[in-house]
């Protein structure tokens, strides 16, 4: 039981599974202001919207293709060992601050952000530019998760008046270990 005396409030996880998909450009806060109206729930004081990285580098313009690049010797050499494209590289090596580990299919960095990771967070899965093919364009991280985050909050902060948290997560593999952990990127 609570013998101190001090309200606590339970744990409550909502999805707003009314986002439609984002493109660049868009005000992701007014999306998901217009997403929680969508699913009637009301922002209350202290509570947190937990973001996909992904949204965020969709609405902040982080794609690039791969035909845009152009890979550096460093890139040759190291796409040699993982077996990746040399250009993949390149936009990996753009993104880090060290390379920790290469090996077949694998190139673990410190990405420019700090945290250590594949492929820079570099994503391929559900992204779709407006040219050429769709197997050429890569979604980046956001430049900076955090501001990101801010900026959300500020929006939340003016439209409804409340405190609330914001933080920017993604999902990353645990080096030499099998298996995903989400841990957030921003906040």
């Amino acid at each position: 039981g609570n013998k101190s005396g001090v309200k606590r409030n339970p744990l409550v996880i909502t999805p707003v599974d009314t986002i439609p998909l984002i493109q660049p450009g868009q005000n992701l806060a007014r999306i998901i202001d217009q997403g929680l109206q969508d699913c009637k729930l009301d922002l209350q004081e202290n509570d947190i919207l937990v973001i996909t990285q992904k949204i965020i580098s969709k609405a902040e313009g982080r794609f690039v293709n791969l035909s845009t690049i152009q890979p550096s010797q460093r890139a040759f050499a190291l796409a040699e060992i993982t077996k990746k494209d040399p250009r993949l590289v390149e936009l990996i090596l753009r993104e880090s601050n060290e390379i920790i580990r290469t090996n077949k299919n694998t190139l673990i960095v410190e990405h420019k952000l700090g945290f250590i990771c594949a492929n820079a967070g570099i994503d391929h899965s559900n992204v779709k530019g407006s040219w050429g093919k769709v197997e050429d364009w890569y979604l980046l991280l956001p430049e900076n998760p955090s501001a990101s985050a801010s900026r959300i909050r500020q929006y939340f902060a003016e439209r409804v008046h409340k405190n609330i948290g914001v933080m920017v997560i993604d999902s990353h593999g645990r080096a030499w270990r099998k298996g995903v952990v989400g841990i957030s990127i921003g906040f």
